[in-house]
């Protein structure tokens, strides 16, 4: 079966095409402009294609909600022209194809359970650190949806007494995202991340607020496995650092066997970054099974 696979982003958008395996057949990447100019390119690629579905893992915030009456959206985005953006119902109308419909890093943490390293576990997390933050929850079995999809950048973190530097989040004053983004490197230290591999004092603070955020996702979510994607994971020097951090944190408190051995708790994307389009034909496939059997998705 043809599934199509579209990993939306702000700068771009990754469409492929590829079957039930994951295996991703071709691609091509459609730069993020105007929600009109864009969606109508990569709708134009599509057609051609004959998929019998669609699986979308989109930036957001977006609203998860089936039945709700703008499920689908992108909805709140400071992205020029993009907030309340009807994506998955310009996409299903278009192609007359059922749509499956998440978040960028849940499509991620999808591709890893269904076709990487987190394969037959049951709680997983996916924490992308680039640009923004992002958080996907694979828990008992299946994505995290509540009110809204994991918000986790957002997490309020102690300052670290030797950060003198303002969080850029403008919301909140001390969350993930506005202290540890690529963007908050870059402003910090006068450089971006890939410049400064070679200043220790770079690499031990972002470890020890990535360190801080794990360990509260481990103390309330449990997870089997935690993998860390996204630019500012390409830092390899960051992994043991944070590995480090999260011991001296969580100081012994936890008597898991998964905390004695967090090399390999602790680890980086395994797909070759392909996770998120593979999550993406995941999440096309689950939306033709529903629709073969007759289960209602999206909106009412």
């Amino acid at each position: 079966m043809r599934i199509g696979a579209l990993e939306a982003g702000g700068t771009k958008m990754v469409c492929a095409v590829g079957d039930e395996t994951g295996a991703v057949l071709e691609r091509v990447k459609i730069p993020t402009t105007a929600p009109e100019e864009t969606i109508a390119a990569m709708l134009d690629w599509f057609r051609e294609k004959e998929i019998a579905a669609l699986g979308i893992g989109c930036f957001g915030p977006v609203d998860l909600r089936p039945g709700s009456e703008t499920y689908g959206y992108i909805t709140t985005t400071p992205k020029p022209g993009w907030a309340w953006c009807d994506m998955a119902g310009a996409f299903q109308r278009a192609l007359q194809v059922p749509v499956g419909f998440d978040t960028d890093v849940n499509a991620s943490v999808l591709g890893e359970v269904t076709y990487g390293q987190a394969k037959g576990l049951q709680t997983v997390l996916y924490l992308t650190v680039g640009t923004g933050i992002g958080l996907g929850i694979y828990i008992n079995g299946a994505l995290h949806h509540g009110i809204l999809h994991p918000e986790g950048g957002h997490v309020l973190l102690t300052v670290h007494p030797k950060d003198t530097w303002k969080c850029r989040c403008p919301y909140h004053p001390n969350c993930l995202e506005g202290l540890a983004c690529g963007p908050a490197i870059e402003e910090r230290w006068g450089a971006k991340a890939e410049m400064l591999a070679q200043r220790p004092e770079v690499w031990e603070l972002e470890a020890n607020y990535i360190a801080q955020a794990l360990v509260d996702y481990i103390c309330v979510l449990a997870p089997e496995k935690i993998i860390l994607g996204g630019g500012v994971m390409q830092q390899r020097q960051l992994f043991p650092l944070i590995r480090s951090e999260v011991e001296r944190l969580l100081n012994h408190y936890l008597a898991a066997p998964e905390l004695q051995q967090l090399e390999t708790y602790i680890v980086p994307a395994s797909l070759q970054g392909d996770q998120g389009i593979m999550g993406c034909l995941r999440l096309g496939a689950l939306a033709w099974e529903k629709d073969r059997k007759g289960e209602h998705y999206g909106r009412a």
